[in-house]
């Protein structure tokens, strides 16, 4: 019997033309032979629409702006109920998707859904409460100051202060809870940290300003519930002075090698990073972990994604494919683990009896 998969995209997110991308990518993965289809488009405006079940895959993105005349739901379990899926595959990306809001969501419906909880989700996704979880693993990472717009309304020039006296150029600046490098910028100097900070905070009400380093840019795909694994190791290489949304999504320069190259004992050392920080965090199903590693070999976790990029040009599918996942193989692995996940969680008990 086939299962009702309920893909959840788009969103009201600085990052849902990257959802789209990853919705139709996965749509031409799927086996609907196993899976009955059904796509739930969450406009920018936060809207959700439902479509017809699908008879194949999805071509390109305008297909995927699906139009409804259905009136938007007073509540989210009305529009679900009568067409409620077996499991939920979220492919959002962002703010409102990737920070816990839906997941607290489909927790309350009681919907099995693939990734993390909500208490990963939402700790993954805000960078300082991120790496002050890592701090208590005892993870090494570079070194950051932060602070919320209200601070910098008031106190810019202290702020400014504190960061040139805590931190040296280059300094990198980055909304708190942004993904897919929006809002990201190199500073150089103070008239550029101070455009800067202004830039990151169109974005989100706290930023975080990181020490820049000269270092190699490594990433590891890990994969599980309880025992998760960890797949080879992938080097990006951008042409441009970092990672950033350009180069991510639109200008393809980077060059990305799978596996990169290093002794056995950093890359056994990474992969204890990984999966430190994924349980840190109390992930589940799918993680990607962003690492810094210097010439001389020293290595310094960056974040963690709880919902990476997920095309099949994306480095967390890449890194599993290098490891001998398919594209399909690994969707399925992650419906597997959400079933697995919620089927252990209706074994807890509710009453005191």
């Amino acid at each position: 019997m086939k299962k009702r998969l309920g893909l959840v995209y788009g969103g009201k997110s600085a990052e849902h033309e990257v959802s789209l991308s990853t919705a139709r990518a996965v749509t031409e993965a799927l086996d609907l032979d196993k899976y009955e289809v059904l796509p739930i488009y969450i406009t920018m405006q936060g809207e959700w629409l439902k479509g017809d079940p699908l008879t194949g895959p999805v071509s390109n993105i305008e297909a995927l702006r699906l139009k409804s005349e259905q009136p938007k739901p007073d509540h989210i379990e009305s529009f679900l109920q009568g067409d409620m899926p077996d499991v939920i595959l979220p492919l959002l990306h962002g703010t409102n998707g990737e920070d816990g809001t839906v997941q607290g969501l489909f927790e309350v419906l009681n919907i099995p859904y693939a990734g993390n909880g909500v208490l990963a989700s939402s700790a993954g996704m805000d960078k300082v409460v991120m790496k002050q979880l890592f701090a208590q693993a005892g993870l090494a990472q570079v070194a950051y100051v932060h602070f919320i717009r209200s601070m910098w309304k008031e106190h810019a020039e202290q702020l400014l202060d504190q960061a040139e006296q805590e931190l040296s150029y280059p300094m990198f600046v980055k909304p708190a809870n942004l993904g897919s490098s929006v809002g990201i910028s190199k500073a150089d100097d103070r008239e550029s940290l101070e455009k800067a900070i202004e830039l990151a905070l169109k974005f989100d009400r706290k930023i975080i300003v990181e020490q820049g380093i000269v270092a190699r840019e490594i990433e590891m795909a890990v994969l599980g519930n309880d025992h998760p694994k960890v797949s080879v190791a992938g080097e990006i290489r951008p042409v441009a002075d970092f990672y950033d949304y350009e180069a991510k999504y639109k200008d393809q320069s980077t060059e990305l090698s799978i596996p990169a190259e290093m002794p056995d004992t950093v890359a056994e050392h990474m992969k204890d990073m990984a999966i430190r920080a994924f349980k840190v965090l109390d992930c589940s199903g799918l993680v990607r972990a962003d690492f810094f590693v210097t010439a001389d070999d020293e290595v310094w976790i960056n974040e963690v994604n709880t919902l990476p990029g997920f095309t099949p040009t994306s480095m967390f599918p890449l890194l599993w494919q290098k490891s001998g996942l398919t594209y399909s193989e690994l969707i399925d692995q992650l419906i597997e683990l959400a079933v697995e996940r919620h089927t252990e969680k209706q074994q807890l008990q509710y009453t005191m009896d």
